[in-house]
């Protein structure tokens, strides 16, 4: 017994540490466009950049939920057929999410950031001011999602298959691009010109090019588990689209749900004024990066949880689970503690606005309680879908930030007149329910008898 428990400790390890680092690293490329022009220029200009790429953030989030909600079908049936030994059908797997995600997710992003740049900035919370310093960013970031979403398609594929180690690799040379290319082009060091926010939307989407030919190349070597052979041409399989929709609809609702309830809750927060608002996009950029270590436990148990039911293993399924939230629930409780401790320090990252720091450090302490709620849902969430199980999640999500949050943050903001606190504790209640929808699905056990054709 204890040797097997060693065994499974090891496979989840061999598969979370690249995945936790290379979420870390992905959401450090956002951070670091943030930090970078929330220091250039005067204060009021940082609160502007800041603003800028928060309501450009809303866009490109928009777009990787929904390509999400197809690539979580693409990732269950890669691990589940490596569990049932039918790799011939992985490739076509592969073909069907890079086709779709280009066709249906792709073409409308560059619609909407190129064609209706100011009404989409306006829709996802901007003003006249904040469109008019980030609005050359908002196109650029709109043009670098056709690769983004080429690598976001590429990465669930080999994380359906346990291959973490790639997708981290080629973020850590995306990150480090990045990195230097806004050193270059924010400030204009040496020949380059200085661009200020542009910049900082030039350098990420050149990132996400380099990345995405990078995997192009990778996977067209044929010694792989994940890989395209073009020459084989594609032909569209009504098992894998079948299997695409039963667990990738309730996905897309999902995250329509929470893009719906996102977009109400910023709506409501820009309503409290720019320092509000600059304060906010920092505490939504710090809360998302201390939720990768949750989603990568979720991805993790996913993958594990998908090839165990694969094999019929139903009792090894649920110690994938167990295992990855004991992990999450403990980097929860040590995440926290830093952000309660030292959140006034944390946000003084992103700006010198002593108001944006104030309020942000009592935030910071909100968001603390938020983690052990939030890391466990995320976890075991992933873990259901790995089983192909995606109802509930969408359920929990539906109820969670669609009507609690909604409602809540109103009551708090508006009726209390809590302010930005009060926002942010409608997110703690939030998180707190949908923890408890999801444990109680969890343990039903049903999700361990979905079938996939």
């Amino acid at each position: 017994m204890k040797e097997e428990r060693s065994k499974e400790r090891k496979n989840i390890l061999k598969i979370a540490i690249p995945v936790l680092a290379e979420l870390l690293l992905a959401s450090l490329l956002g951070m670091v466009d943030m930090i970078m022009v929330g220091r250039y220029g005067s204060s009021k200009l940082s609160s502007l950049n800041i603003s800028s790429i928060g309501v450009t953030n809303q866009l490109v989030f928009l777009g990787l939920s929904m390509i999400q909600a197809l690539t979580v079908g693409g990732t269950a049936m890669i691990s589940r057929y490596i569990g049932q030994n039918r790799k011939d059908r992985i490739e076509s797997v592969v073909k069907h999410v890079v086709l779709l995600v280009q066709i249906f997710m792709v073409l409308p992003i560059l619609i909407i950031g190129l064609g209706f740049t100011d009404q989409a900035m306006i829709f996802f919370g901007g003003s006249p001011e904040i469109n008019a310093a980030g609005s050359g960013y908002f196109r650029v970031i709109a043009v670098g999602f056709i690769f983004q979403s080429f690598n976001f398609a590429i990465f669930a594929s080999l994380r359906g298959s346990g291959n973490t180690k790639t997708p981290m690799k080629v973020s850590i040379l995306a990150n480090i691009t990045n990195v230097f290319g806004n050193y270059l082009l924010i400030y204009g060091i040496g020949p380059f010109p200085e661009l200020g926010i542009l910049g900082a939307g030039i350098s990420t989407s050149f990132s996400y090019f380099l990345s995405s030919m990078i995997l192009f190349f990778y996977v067209l070597k044929t010694d792989h588990l994940i890989k395209l052979k073009i020459s084989d041409g594609f032909k569209f399989d009504k098992d894998i689209i079948y299997n695409m929709l039963k667990i990738g609809f309730p996905s897309m609702l999902e995250q329509v749900a929470l893009r719906v309830g996102i977009l109400i809750f910023v709506r409501l927060v820009s309503s409290l004024g720019p320092v509000a608002f600059a304060t906010h996009q920092i505490g939504i950029s710090i809360i998302n990066l201390s939720f990768t270590q949750s989603q990568g436990l979720g991805i993790t148990a996913s993958a594990l949880v998908g090839r165990s039911l694969g094999e019929e293993n139903y009792d090894l399924a649920e110690r994938y689970i167990e295992e990855c939230n004991k992990y999450s629930l403990i980097l929860s409780i040590i995440i926290g503690g830093i952000f309660f401790l030292f959140g006034g320090e944390i946000v003084s990252l992103y700006t010198e606005n002593k108001d944006v720091i104030t309020e942000g450090e009592s935030i910071l302490k909100l968001i603390a309680f938020v983690q052990p709620f939030q890391s466990v849902q995320l976890t075991t969430s992933g873990g259901l879908r790995g089983a192909g199980d995606t109802m509930w999640t969408m359920i929990s999500t539906l109820i969670g930030i669609t009507f609690v949050r909604t409602i809540f943050g109103r009551y708090f903001v508006l009726s209390l007149g809590l302010g930005l606190f009060g926002a942010w504790l409608a997110l703690l209640v939030d998180q707190a329910i949908r923890w408890i929808v999801i444990r109680f699905r969890y343990k039903t056990g049903k999700w361990k008898y979905v079938k996939l054709r």
